[in-house]
């Protein structure tokens, strides 16, 4: 059996069934892991950047099999970055950095921190509130030995927190200068980031991201300090960092932004982000990577080779349905799955008054040309897949199948009900006039076949014919757009009037 007969469709399996998994525990674009431990139940989300709805809930009791919840931040704030998640008093909280953007209420601010809350990690949540805390990102909240709560900061920066953990109560004070890396090592940027805290014994541990997000594969690193007290002085563990990409032929590229926490039956993990060696384009997806302690009550990474599987956090546990954490991805649209699989790429405040379930989902036009269509996205984890949909236009619309990384960096097919156009590199084709006949519906398939990118279209869906055009898709990522982002399938509407889709299809090409 080849490993991807034993994936569900739209998200590798991280459960093997056997008592044992393989990484990523969350396959595709999940960036910035999150975790919160609430008794026997674990709760994880991700930065949701400028999707929307954002910020997905996601629930397990053995850190392999997810299953969502929804979305905590149904409309868009801004662009929304590292969040950290805790539970004081009964009640939940998670703490939001955003970078302001045209929808936020003042969008000419710099990065500044919000909180939601809840009581239930389900939701409702509350609406943001700004804590007032401006140029930083990344909080890392923690409950002191004095019974205080604080946010750690990128920088680090620390500020304490109201007793009800919605405003501050002192003053923003740099508190840590960062374990530092020889100068000789290849990275992106020092860029001290993600401040995550645990407390184990006597032993406050603050975990931060060094080296830079993307860029040199070897760059991004997890580094770990220790205090017996929230205000410090912090101590660098003389093992630093505990978790690195040291060589390019490694499986996994520029690793970090990781959180240490206590799983089950007592055993530590780390959880955090990396690149798949090869695949950039998948965005930073998210590994699982058991954790010991030495002598000196310093942790240590215990994973070794992250290619091959590692025993499970439950013993003998099994993926339920054959399910693990993945989620179907052919869509039917005979109901909305907005904040589960679908999400508008950077919409505006009402962007879901474009959109209804009606014989399909219809979608009304925006903008002139995909670029500022805000389309709708969903997030793939596989190396090689297909993508199918039908599409009907009407008023003038033109809509069609993309494979979307941002307004800049795209390519794909669309039809008017006139004429087909072709995009690649984020632009119309002007010199390629593809022979595709009129129609009112048309079905657009395309195959990524790790990397290469071929397209069809059909009338009827039976007989398809293939574009004239291949594409080569490796550098459709970060280190050539500059965004933390991934590619993904995107249905798009721009022009005027509507187009209905119907009859997603999402199928992983097997070996």
């Amino acid at each position: 059996m080849s490993p991807l007969e034993v994936f569900t469709e739209g998200q590798r399996r991280a459960d093997l069934g056997d008592g044992s998994y393989l990484n990523p525990v969350f396959a595709g674009d999940h960036p910035d892991p999150a975790i919160l431990r609430d008794g026997d139940d674990y709760y994880l989300t991700f930065s949701s950047f400028e999707s929307t709805p954002g910020l997905i809930i996601w629930h397990s009791t053995d850190l392999l099999n997810w299953r969502p919840l929804g979305p905590a931040l149904p409309t868009p704030i801004g662009n929304v970055f590292a969040v950290d998640m805790c539970k004081v008093d009964g009640r939940y909280y998670i703490y939001v950095p955003v970078i302001p953007t045209s929808v936020s209420p003042d969008p000419g601010a710099p990065a500044q921190i919000y909180v939601i809350h809840a009581e239930s990690m389900a939701g409702p949540w509350s609406e943001p509130v700004n804590l007032g805390i401006n140029g930083h990102i990344d909080p890392g909240h923690v409950v002191g030995e004095d019974g205080n709560r604080y946010l750690f900061l990128s920088g680090v920066s620390r500020v304490r927190l109201s007793p009800d953990g919605l405003s501050t109560d002192g003053p923003l004070e740099h508190v840590y200068d960062g374990w530092r890396y020889p100068d000789d090592w290849v990275t992106e940027a020092y860029a001290l980031e993600g401040p995550k805290l645990a407390k184990r014994g006597e032993w406050f541990y603050l975990t931060t991201a060094v080296g830079g997000t993307s860029g040199p594969p070897t760059g991004h690193m997890v580094t770990v300090a220790r205090s017996r007290s929230v205000l410090g002085p912090w101590e660098d563990c003389p093992a630093n960092p505990i978790i690195r990409t040291w060589d390019v032929a490694e499986p996994w590229w520029s690793k970090g932004h990781a959180t240490l926490f206590e799983g089950p039956g007592g055993q530590w993990w780390s959880m955090y982000h990396a690149y798949e060696n090869g695949f950039t384009t998948l965005g930073r997806q998210t590994l699982l990577e058991p954790i010991e302690w030495d002598e000196h009550g310093w942790p240590r990474a215990a994973g070794g080779d992250l290619s091959k599987a590692l025993p499970a956090p439950v013993p003998g546990a099994s993926a339920a349905g054959g399910t693990g954490h993945g989620i179907q991805l052919s869509d039917d649209f005979a109901e909305a799955r907005f904040g589960i699989q679908w999400s508008f790429h950077a919409p505006a405040k009402d962007e879901y008054s474009r959109v209804s379930i009606d014989d399909g989902l219809v979608l009304a036009a925006s903008g002139s040309d995909p670029s500022d269509s805000s389309p709708l996205t969903c997030i793939v984890g596989e190396q090689r897949y297909e993508v199918t949909v039908e599409a009907e236009f009407s008023g003038g619309a033109q809509g069609g199948l993309l494979l979307y990384y941002s307004d800049r960096l795209f390519c794909g097919m669309g039809h008017d009900g006139d004429r087909l156009w072709s995009y690649r590199a984020g632009k119309n084709i002007p010199y390629w006039r593809e022979p595709a006949p009129a129609a009112s519906t048309i079905h657009f398939r395309m195959v990524n076949d790790a990397h290469i990118v071929t397209q069809y279209y059909s009338t009827d869906g039976i007989n398809w014919t293939r574009h004239g055009l291949r594409y080569e898709m490796s550098g459709y990522n970060t280190n050539t757009a500059g965004e933390l982002l991934s590619l993904r399938p995107a249905l798009f509407a721009t022009g005027s009037g509507q187009v209905r889709f119907r009859n997603f299809q999402y199928r992983v090409i097997e070996d």
